[in-house]
């Protein structure tokens, strides 16, 4: 069995090759869709590979992670 040690370096050197920035929002419906919009123009997805990665709503507000490049492909 391997211990927790080695199972959170494991994650570590995973979490740091991946490529990808993530924003959590989390606002009212009509901002959130503002928000979102704005970070699609800001990266687009066919440069920064940007997409909504988790998305849900409750009592009115709206938390979802965008998901992008650090850098923009060539």
């Amino acid at each position: 069995m391997k211990s927790p040690r080695y199972l959170a370096e494991g994650m570590k050197i995973r979490k740091s090759e991946d490529a990808f920035f993530r924003e959590t929002v989390r606002l009212p419906r009509s901002e959130a869709r503002r928000r979102a919009k704005q970070l699609f123009s800001e990266f687009p997805s066919a440069t920064y590979m940007t997409e909504i990665e988790t998305w849900r709503e409750s009592e009115g507000i709206v938390e979802f992670q965008m998901k992008r490049l650090n850098d923009p492909l060539d």
